[in-house]
């Protein structure tokens, strides 16, 4: 009688919305763990394959023109548009107070810092990184890296070394171009919103930055290019069931980007300016 009370007692609770929301939370936290598992591991098994260095500079340079080329049009409007907006709502304000030789500092310290590279890096996430993980998942589910593996070849050390690699040089070349932009775009937003000269606000540029800032941004754009491509393919690497699969790993790679490269910005800016 008991055995039969605790029996409907489990229906019933399986049946709430409480039931179903802890098993959907331990959906999610296995499938995060099991996220972060896989790219850790994938990290590690393309380290160890650097040592042989299975990939051609033609690979390289192919993937390359990829990160530092094919994304350059929309990184720099990203990265210009929000410099010249900055500007427009500062510079005004800035020279009615009589501020109006710190505008120019303002937005290449903003721009180095933190604007250049993040923007940049999303930019990268948003064309790069979702090309990367759907054309990996594409080859996953379709068995193409099965017929890799039957070659006897490492599908990662394949697939991953020349996109990694292109990925983490040609991130920083990306924000250097772009911070520059930026600081180009918001000396002519400054010029127009305030009538703030170009010689005041390239003084005031050059006043501001130093080569500590210049050091920490190129050391994270490094950082940002190994994460954002490493996710991207780790994330590939592990679609099924068909185009579906294809479509959430796509999704899985960008969200997963966005959140480790604010993550890494946040460790950075704890370390070197805080």
């Amino acid at each position: 009688m008991c055995g039969k009370i605790l029996h409907k007692v489990r229906i019933y609770y399986k049946a709430t919305y409480t039931y179903k929301i802890f098993r959907m939370f331990l959906g999610e936290l296995e499938s995060f763990l099991t996220t972060l598992g896989n790219i850790a591991l994938f990290g590690l098994d393309l380290l160890k394959g650097l040592k042989s260095f299975p990939t051609t500079f033609k690979e390289i340079m192919a993937q390359s023109s990829r990160f530092g080329v094919s994304s350059l049009p929309i990184t720099l409007s990203i990265v210009g548009m929000t410099s010249v907006i900055i500007a427009m709502q500062v510079a005004g304000e800035m020279v009615k107070q009589g501020a109006g030789n710190y505008v120019g500092m303002l937005v290449a310290i903003l721009m180095v810092r933190e604007e250049g590279v993040i923007m940049a890096g999303f930019a990268i996430i948003s064309m790069i990184g979702s090309s990367l993980a759907s054309e990996i998942a594409t080859m996953k589910v379709t068995e193409q890296i099965d017929a890799i593996r039957v070659l006897k070849v490492n599908p990662v050390h394949y697939l991953f070394t020349p996109r990694v690699i292109a990925g983490t040089l040609m991130m920083p070349l990306v924000v250097i171009v772009a911070s520059v932009f930026g600081i180009i775009g918001g000396a002519v937003a400054s010029n127009l919103a305030s009538g703030l000269t170009y010689k005041a606000y390239f003084d005031s540029v050059w006043f501001g930055l130093n080569m500590h800032d210049l050091k920490v941004c190129i050391f994270k754009s490094f950082a940002f290019g190994f994460v954002i491509s490493l996710i991207s393919c780790s994330c590939g690497m592990e679609a099924k069931d068909g185009a579906k699969g294809v479509g959430i790993a796509t999704t899985k790679a960008v969200v997963w980007s966005f959140v480790a490269i604010v993550i890494l910005d946040l460790i950075f800016a704890a370390m070197f300016f805080y």
